[in-house]
């Protein structure tokens, strides 16, 4: 017989685990489903931005709201939710590889994916030059000429991470200046090593090398930058944004827009009856660890009132 809990909470970051803390302290039977344990923020060396923290590593911060759920008697489940199915008696059966759970409702704070350019030899290359994380990767390239794409916070992070690395870095973006924090920005006009190349698109990454040992040579733009189209690279980091993971949410009948972010109103909910989301893979316009937490709570509060409702 499927373990069965009051609430479902599917994706243990931030968002996750701090819905899952106030489930506790309602006393619902609570579990949280983590393939990765705290989110994308464990990637982030320094979260300035938290409220309470001056400055923090993501990942010491996942762990400590993570922490505080299981205390309050969340139940840590390090498995990937492949399917939810919606049951006739109004409840949810959720099957992972290891079996089959049941809950009365179930919250997605699944977050996103990076998202890819799509352009070719990004898939061939990828791992082999073309990385999504510099914390996770740019350790490999020490003293050598790295490319980053995008043009956001995120991208203005990244680059500014791996000037701590390469000899040169080259962040390339198709709009007049980046659009990123204003501290950000200031930093990164101070960061010598990095290189600003505006109104420009990479239309393919090029590589080289004995078969079975290729690796990123450079790419190909849409322009000439210093008289040639093509920019040689050793690396090149792709940080134009994610994806939104919605594709269980939407099997269950949740609305998504255009961008596939899951529609949601100001309490969470989703119209699905028992169905609640939070994070960023909401359809919220502004996406930090702070809201998401808030969202979050918003989201276990929702599912507390529609089980009181049912009793």
């Amino acid at each position: 017989m499927a373990e069965c809990y009051d609430v479902a909470i599917i994706g243990g970051g931030v968002t996750g685990f701090s819905a899952a803390m106030y489930a506790g302290r309602f006393e619902l039977k609570t579990a949280v489903f983590a393939e990765t344990r705290g989110g994308t923020i464990v990637l982030s060396p320094a979260v300035e931005n938290f409220p309470g923290f001056e400055k923090i590593v993501g990942f010491d911060l996942a762990e400590k709201i993570m922490n505080q759920a299981l205390k309050f008697g969340a139940e840590l489940k390090d498995e990937r939710v492949e399917k939810v199915e919606k049951k006739k008696d109004g409840g949810f059966a959720l099957t992972t590889k290891r079996g089959e759970y049941c809950a009365k409702t179930v919250i997605f704070t699944t977050g996103t994916t990076w998202k890819k350019m799509g352009v070719p030899g990004e898939e061939k290359f990828s791992g082999k030059g073309v990385h999504y994380c510099a914390l996770c990767d740019g350790a490999f390239y020490k003293g050598k000429v790295i490319g980053v794409v995008g043009s956001g916070d995120s991208a203005v992070k990244e680059s500014l991470l791996l000037a701590g690395y390469g000899s040169k870095v080259y962040l390339l973006i198709r709009k007049d200046a980046p659009k990123a924090e204003p501290v950000n920005c200031r930093m990164l006009e101070a960061e010598k090593k990095v290189e600003v190349i505006t109104k420009v698109t990479v239309r393919e990454v090029k590589g080289g090398g004995q078969e079975g040992m290729e690796r990123v040579t450079g790419v190909l733009l849409d322009r000439e930058v210093n008289g040639s189209r093509e920019l040689k690279l050793d690396g090149l980091f792709v940080a134009i944004g994610h994806e939104p993971l919605s594709g269980l949410a939407k099997s269950l009948g949740a609305k998504l827009n255009a961008k596939g972010e899951i529609v949601v109103n100001r309490d969470m909910e989703t119209g699905v009856p028992g169905v609640y989301a939070a994070g960023d893979v909401v359809d919220s316009k502004f996406k930090q660890a702070a809201t998401g937490a808030g969202e979050g709570v918003t989201a276990v509060h929702s599912a507390y009132e529609y089980l009181k409702k049912k009793i």
